[in-house]
């Protein structure tokens, strides 16, 4: 299935769905007392749905909207997201979406660097819209989703032509090791054998003729929800179940209610889930497996024998979402395995030379699709950034940034990420954009900014700061760690703020005074522990 639709479009693919598994289930939204929409719950069929995305296609292409231009969503975990996306792409646009817990600041970059003609949002988003726009040098119209459908005609006239498997269908927004993040074009041939891959693994992940029921509760503006489960429904004519975002609490009334046969997950998911009360009905369920990633080694177990399901590990990333899942047996469960590499996946585990390290040596994991096509299934490129693009691509090989060690067996096991990121929550987080922004503060000199363990987020982000003269006197003081913060929290992200801060005289650097991060706390297991640490993970809060 994986190499049948590489080269098809979304439009193609969904057109043969609907009619192949036209009364099959497609979309359904759990039951949501506290929520805004769908409170009640939502069920449509594939033949349904057509009818919503054929409405949106004709508004759209009244107004002008086709091949070339991109339109932004700031849509939440609503369906509307999904069906104007596949309305959007069917006409050759492009979709842009926006992350909720963006500060206008950070949407304010987006727009400038995407460049979409209009921006589709929520009533309940416009002020961050409108505060957003307000720092832009674009003005796109903004469309409201509970308004009738109008947009006004594009800035520039549609380019000529329809859709292709290169045509750019989606770009996503991924932190970048230099600061800003960075723009992945994801094509029409990209987001379908991505989800066709899915849809087509061996072993405990394969997917039923009649169908799955994939319970997703990740947000549909990152890859997994929004392109791997979404679109491995559509080839299959399965059903995507879309919860607003993950609750404990919710999980498993929501996984029985809507009778989910797969479910989706984050590291974090895990311990969450687990901290819950023990039920006899814990194993009451219909989920044959678990996808995801980031497990605790010594919760993988204990979890899958108090649920009674298989926890899958996979490795994938917005750039090449060829999963690799450890779902064959033997499984080696505990281990960080998440598979080997396939038929479509060459990996080489490489130094910082490129050259190719023995078993049970760790090393940055490098890919490719064959010799003969290397950058086939692979994202399109990162947007206006063609120098980024070849040199993640050197010598044939896309380089990940994630080191892992390849054990005789040919498994693979994750280790730790080579590159600046730190991942909070399952979302990746650039140490140098918070560090570009705390030297911003007038009171900053210097800064470092590193991951440490977190034992429910699984990585957690510390500030080490170095104050101007005449700030010393300061030094360590809670009101002046306070202050950076609140610097930080309302300018970015609420989960890239700072969880730790700690101050200190100086950082260690080479002769050429470049930051020696390793240095800091050398001899330290857990630099939490250190006098002077202070702790603001619990003003980290969603707005």
């Amino acid at each position: 299935m994986s190499e049948l639709h590489d080269y098809q479009t979304i439009g193609d693919a969904w057109n043969d769905a609907v009619r192949r598994f036209g009364e099959r289930p497609f979309l359904i939204i759990p039951t949501g007392a506290g929520r805004s929409y769908c409170r009640d719950g939502l069920e449509i069929s594939y033949a349904e749905a057509n009818g919503e995305v054929e409405r949106l296609m004709a508004a759209y292409a009244l107004a002008g909207y086709g091949l070339g231009h991109r339109v932004a969503l700031l849509l939440e975990n609503r369906p509307e997201h999904l069906l104007h996306r596949l309305a959007l792409n069917g006409l050759g646009v492009s979709c842009v979406p926006i992350n909720p817990d963006y500060r206008p600041a950070e949407i304010a970059y987006l727009v400038d660097h995407a460049e979409p003609e209009l921006i589709l949002t929520l009533r309940s988003r416009s002020a961050q819209i409108k505060d957003a726009l307000a720092l832009c040098q674009l003005k796109p119209h903004v469309q409201i989703l509970e308004e009738a459908l109008a947009p006004p005609e594009p800035r520039r006239r549609a380019n000529e032509g329809s859709p292709d498997p290169q045509t750019e269908a989606e770009i996503l927004y991924t932190s970048g090791t230099t600061g800003r993040p960075k723009g992945c074009v994801l094509s029409h041939g990209y987001e379908i054998a991505s989800g066709a891959w899915y849809a087509s693994r061996p072993g405990l992940a394969a997917f039923k003729p009649e169908g799955e029921r994939i319970y997703n509760p990740l947000p549909l503006y990152h890859c997994n929800a929004g392109v791997v489960s979404f679109y491995g429904a559509i080839v299959s004519g399965s059903c995507q179940i879309q919860s607003e975002r993950f609750h404990p609490e919710r999980w498993w009334r929501e996984i029985r209610e809507t009778r989910a046969s797969i479910a989706h997950y984050l590291g974090v998911i895990v311990p969450m889930l687990l901290a819950q009360p023990a039920s006899a009905a814990d194993k009451t369920h219909g989920v044959r497996f678990a996808l995801g990633a980031g497990c605790e080694p010594q919760l993988h177990a204990l979890f899958e024998a108090r649920f009674g399901m298989p926890l899958l590990e996979v490795w994938g990333m917005t750039e090449m979402v060829r999963l690799l899942i450890d779902g064959v047996a033997p499984r080696q469960v505990g281990t960080r395995a998440f598979g080997r590499a396939v038929p479509g996946v060459d990996v080489r585990v490489v130094d910082d030379a490129d050259n190719e390290v023995g078993a049970g040596a760790p090393g940055e994991m490098v890919l490719r699709h064959s010799a003969a096509t290397p950058r086939r299934g692979a994202f399109s490129g990162y947007l206006k950034n063609v120098e980024e693009t070849e040199k993640a691509w050197r010598g044939g090989w896309f380089h990940t940034g994630d080191t892992v060690m390849r054990s005789a067996d040919a498994m693979l096991h994750f280790v730790d990420r080579k590159k600046n990121i730190i991942r909070r929550s399952g979302e990746n987080i650039a140490a140098a954009e918070i560090e570009a922004l705390l030297l911003t503060h007038p009171d900053v000199l210097q800064v470092a900014v590193l991951a440490v363990k977190d034992e429910v987020r699984e990585e957690e982000v510390l500030a080490c700061v170095v104050l101007k003269a005449g700030e010393q006197a300061k030094l360590g003081g809670q009101r002046e760690a306070e202050a950076l913060f609140r610097y930080c929290f309302e300018r970015l992200a609420y989960y890239k703020a700072p969880g730790w801060i700690w101050f200190a005289a100086e950082l260690p650097t080479t002769g050429t005074q470049k930051l020696q991060k390793h240095m800091i706390f050398p001899g330290i297991a857990d630099p939490r522990t250190v006098a002077g640490m202070l702790d603001f993970r619990g003003q980290k809060k969603r707005a």
